[in-house]
């Protein structure tokens, strides 16, 4: 099932049409839909597609001659003694082309330039004095996302400047993951995406037939299942020292939110720290959130796991291994499932949720501001000597137009002083003129609030069900 990707298959289709040579660099971690993103593409046209495996050099070498031999159409296979021989074969095949754009696509590049390392020279000689002439597309793929940065789009790589394109592979926000599992109640959706996130293969794996819980014990809460290892199986393929990257991602999940704390809670040194935090922001698993408005270094920064599926599994299934172990997991599953601490974690992955609505409408033309700057706000109100946050604030400092949200996942809410909250708050951010309030919610609202406010531009009332449902239907 292939679902959204239209931006990226726009940007490569592009490149497909145009008569110069193009290079397009994909990456993200894996499971985000790198390669399926490429055989989309691929669907109806002819490509010389390798994809490299962790091999030595003269291996994947031959592998590489076997794939040309077969797109050439050569019985036998080539043989190439070197990489650059291989690669001057190619580029003369461009050379000679006079059809359709030659589409070359290396995948899993960072596995044939470890055990190759003059390979990105090999190519940038390749791009600089052939391939740039010629009618050609070059696609490197690769998972490894530092190698992908620094040693392909890195200003000290080979290959820096040779791209006319790059594609950085995210997880699906909630609405595209939601066609995975269309059939499902609005409620349900937002179970399935604050358990497994936008990632399309967890996301694939989901039966229709079964209910939430039974989904969730059997790819989690099973010892044999799918993703009772998940998170542990990619930190290893990924980093070095995956230990260390597991206790810090345990500390998170268990309130630690300041690097002081961390430290102390797995037990290194406060300066060796921030190079491991940087590799979990690089592959968009942790994130440092301030209060809106405030600079990337206030005293109020704290961190936590941005990732869903990474979250709810430090949270509820990493601490639960001795009892999955012992065959107790779909108990387990369907306890946490009806429980106040799995309640609250959705209302936090509800949040994220709304910021997403929030961009999501100002690109289908139904918001009433440019939302530049989003986030959420916390800190004191002096008007009450309290502490206090704002869970949603989307801003147009251009316009001096401020857009504070309340996500409330609660079956039962007291409208009316959810309102005066809210409305309590304005002002604790300045500097902008115009206010619009929204309330998102888990059910409708009341037919009489909605009545009350029906006429009042700055009032948006957003139940689960429109954020499925009528996002994209509305336009102005």
């Amino acid at each position: 099932m292939f679902v959204g990707r239209q931006q990226e298959l726009t940007a490569l289709n592009r490149m497909y049409d145009s008569d110069r040579f193009e290079m397009m660099v994909i990456y993200g971690r894996r499971r985000v839909g790198k390669t399926a993103l490429i055989d989309r593409f691929l669907a109806r046209r002819k490509a010389l597609y390798f994809t490299a495996r962790q091999q030595n050099s003269q291996l994947v070498l031959r592998s590489f001659s076997a794939a040309m031999s077969e797109y050439f159409g050569y019985p036998d296979v080539l043989n190439f003694g070197t990489w650059s021989n291989a690669i001057d074969y190619l580029v003369k095949q461009a050379q000679q082309n006079t059809g359709e754009k030659l589409v070359i696509v290396f995948d899993e590049f960072p596995y044939a330039a470890e055990a190759e390392p003059s390979l990105p020279s090999t190519l940038q000689i390749a791009i600089d004095h052939g391939f740039k002439d010629t009618n050609t597309m070059l696609i490197l793929s690769g998972s490894n996302q530092g190698f992908m940065e620094n040693r392909v789009l890195g200003y000290k790589s080979p290959l820096y400047g040779r791209r006319t394109g790059q594609l950085r592979m995210q997880p699906f926000d909630y609405l595209d993951a939601s066609e995975f599992i269309a059939s499902c109640s609005p409620q349900d959706k937002v179970l399935y995406y604050a358990t497994f996130g936008g990632t399309p293969y967890y996301l694939a794996l989901l039966r229709p037939d079964l209910t939430y819980e039974e989904n969730v014990a059997s790819l989690c809460f099973n010892k044999t299942g799918l993703l009772y290892e998940e998170p542990m199986m990619l930190l290893r393929e990924e980093l070095k020292s995956p230990a260390i990257y597991d206790s810090i991602l345990q500390a998170i999940s268990n309130g630690c939110n300041t690097s002081k704390v961390i430290a102390e809670r797995i037990g290194i040194e406060q300066t060796s720290l921030p190079f491991y935090m940087k590799t979990l922001e690089g592959l968009r698993l942790i994130e440092k959130a301030v209060p809106f408005g405030e600079k990337p270094t206030s005293r109020k920064s704290h961190v936590h796991i941005v990732d869903p599926f990474f979250a709810y599994w430090y949270r509820f299934v990493a601490p639960n291994v001795t009892l999955i172990e012992t065959g107790n997991g779909e108990r387990l599953a369907q306890r946490i499932a009806q429980s106040g601490p799995f309640a609250t974690y959705v209302g936090q992955q509800f949040e994220s949720m709304c910021q997403q609505w929030v961009l999501r409408s100002f690109g289908a033309g139904t918001l009433p501001l440019m939302p530049t700057q989003i986030g959420k706000w916390w800190g004191n109100n002096p008007m009450k000597r309290e502490e206090t946050d704002i869970d949603l604030v989307a801003a147009d400092p251009a316009e001096k137009h401020i857009l504070l949200g309340e996500c409330k996942w609660r079956n039962r809410v007291d409208e009316t002083e959810m309102i005066e909250a809210l409305r309590e708050r304005i002002g604790l951010i300045g500097g902008y003129r115009k206010t619009t309030l929204a309330f998102f919610t888990k059910n409708p609202m009341h037919e009489a609030t909605l009545a009350k406010y029906r006429n009042d531009p700055d009032m948006l009332f957003v139940p689960v069900k429109d954020m499925f449902e009528e996002v994209l239907k509305r336009k102005v």
